[in-house]
């Protein structure tokens, strides 16, 4: 992992390294060079107009071309950069983080997210560029609604709905709220936390939050709900009874629906090591096979195309459909599951049942550093006991996030009493090896 990227783009503090002016700049100026078109969009952090500005000035000082975007979801970044053929498409978000945090996340010309070695060329050419001072740009421009629109568009290509279903949708306050309103007004559509201020984004809302849907859900009798986070790239679903259902039903749902149909080369379907090991079952029965990769989107699309497969995704919502985006894409993801849903002659409870999903503890520790845990004794032993007592009955995945200073551990088992006492040991002992 370089210095400045993680598994998903840059993300920090607003106003601090690696989001300060003189680092925006920075990558601005790599970004722009050749006289490049840069596409710019942005969720909707109070934090993301003075974000624009320091990276558009950057881009301009070297001599590249700035399409201000406005409020977007991520995905549509990817979406816009395939169909205008934008030399590099940016969107600005810190995705499900509060609002006090943001990113950036980078897209080539096609549409995807740009492997690691670009990255690291990335951060080189910024170490080796000089620090200036130059104008700010403005937003001056921005067409967001030509560019919603195009967005839209290209979903709706992909609706295919039997009838009109009665859903609930929880924009978590974030980029993705008049995108979500202009392509569900035709249907029964119920949309929640749809009034971003700044600072409310994925504020006790959206795909980490999903209480306030379950309850709509129940009170309105609405046959589905889905939760988007703050950029849109997520989505986590609510069955009609107010259970939540995350990418690991969605993976199963999807593959399940295109196999019958012959549209799953290979019958293969990717995702990563957090994905639940009843999901493995329930493929495996049904004919598919699982690929596993290390956690982030960008890791799956890269074993997606190595492979051929055009379905994977990970169990926090992110869903990749190749065949249809460069991306994954919450909005895309919901209107496939309701073009499923809507010729099931079935509720989405049912559609989900065939798989049972072991019992899963995840726990988070903050941590001062990321010191990698073989290298630590104490903790190698204790993960290496719990491995032990685990063995063909469950598994222990202990990794730190790309995003934050946090320690993830995630224990899977039969017993849940048994697996969330080992996680709390291992994350005490963490804590005071590693903790703040």
């Amino acid at each position: 992992m370089g210095a400045l990227f993680g598994t998903d783009g840059i993300r920090g503090k607003a106003g601090v390294y690696p989001l300060d002016d003189d680092t925006l700049i920075r990558l601005g100026s790599v970004l722009g060079t050749g006289a490049r078109s840069v596409f710019i969009c942005w969720d909707t952090r109070q934090s993301s107009t003075s974000i624009y500005a320091a990276l558009a000035a950057g881009i301009q000082q070297a001599g590249g071309h700035v399409i201000p975007g406005g409020v977007l979801p991520t995905p549509a970044a990817a979406v816009l950069a395939q169909k205008h053929s934008f030399g590099a498409a940016v969107s600005i978000s810190a995705s499900h983080n509060p609002y006090e945090d943001n990113g950036i996340k980078i897209f080539g010309a096609g549409g995807k997210k740009l492997p690691d070695e670009e990255e690291l060329a990335i951060e080189s050419a910024i170490a080796q560029s000089p620090s200036h001072a130059v104008p700010m740009a403005t937003t001056a421009g921005a067409s967001t609604a030509a560019y919603i629109n195009d967005y839209v568009a290209a979903l709706k290509r992909h609706a295919d709905f039997k009838r009109i279903p009665r859903i609930a949708i929880d924009c978590a306050n974030g980029a993705s709220a008049k995108a979500a309103q202009k392509l569900f007004a035709p249907l029964d559509a119920m949309i929640i936390n749809d009034s971003p201020d700044g600072r409310n984004i994925n504020d006790q809302c959206g795909s980490l939050h999903p209480a306030s849907l379950q309850n709509i859900v129940r009170e309105t009798g609405a046959e589905i709900g889905v939760a988007l986070d703050g950029d849109g790239d997520r989505a986590i679903f609510v069955d009609e009874t107010g259970q939540v259902r995350d990418g690991d039903y969605t993976l199963y749902i999807l593959a399940r629906a295109m196999s019958s149909s012959g549209n799953l080369p290979g019958n293969l379907v990717v995702s990563t090591v957090m994905a639940n090991m009843g999901l493995d079952v329930a493929l495996r029965e049904a004919g598919i096979t699982l690929i596993k990769t290390t956690v982030g989107d960008r890791y799956v699309l890269a074993e997606m195309e190595k492979r051929g497969a055009t379905l994977g995704g990970e169990q926090s919502g992110h869903t990749i459909l190749l065949d249809m985006q460069p991306a994954g894409d919450g909005l895309l993801t919901t209107i496939v599951v309701l073009n499923i849903l809507t010729a099931a002659d079935r509720p989405f409870s049912q559609l989900c049942a065939p798989m049972r999903k072991f019992p899963q503890v995840l726990l988070n520790v903050p941590v001062r550093e990321k010191k990698v845990f073989d290298e630590i004794p104490e903790i190698h032993q204790k993960a290496g006991m719990i491995e032990k007592e685990l063995q063909g009955r469950g598994r222990l995945v202990l990794r730190y996030s790309g995003t934050e200073m946090m320690a993830r551990i995630m224990i899977e088992g039969e017993n849940h009493g048994e697996i969330e006492g080992m996680a709390a040991g291992l994350a005490a002992l963490i804590g005071e090896q590693l903790g703040k």
